[in-house]
């Protein structure tokens, strides 16, 4: 299983503070333990969302929305792609994690969709446009 585990935005991460050398030296020992546990796919951190924009969709119209938004609380600052064997093991991950933000922060832990999570709706032509697709990417990379 894989899993999208977010680190939720705080009014700090907001305003662009960065860590400190320390934090950054603790994210990096956790992160370095998820790689060589086979866990870790990727990772970033993100801008704050003043740097950023939403697109909303109405039918066929689009309308372009440029940050800051307002809900800080529902903002998420950076991300990982974990490979577990359940969500048990990401939460147990998680809790190793050093604390992500200076004060309180709270982290968000999400399984991604696998092909055999959408039944027949994703066709074998559309399966095999997706493997397509990811060996594409792959060999970008």
């Amino acid at each position: 299983m894989r899993f999208m585990v977010m680190v939720k935005a705080t009014k700090d991460s907001e305003a662009g503070v960065l860590p400190r050398p320390e934090d950054f030296a603790a994210m990096g020992a956790f992160n370095e333990q998820l790689v060589k546990a086979g866990v870790m796919e990727a990772g970033e951190g993100l801008h704050p969302s003043s740097r950023g924009a939403r697109v909303a969709f109405s039918g066929k119209d689009r309308r372009v929305i440029d940050g800051p938004f307002a809900e800080t609380k529902e903002l998420v600052a950076g991300f990982w792609i974990w490979k577990c064997e359940s969500l048990d093991e990401a939460i147990a991950w998680v809790k190793k994690c050093p604390n992500p933000m200076p004060g309180d922060s709270e982290i968000e832990i999400r399984q991604i969709y696998a092909a055999e999570d959408f039944g027949d709706a994703f066709t074998p032509e559309l399966r095999e446009q997706e493997e397509r697709l990811r060996q594409e990417m792959e060999s970008r990379h």
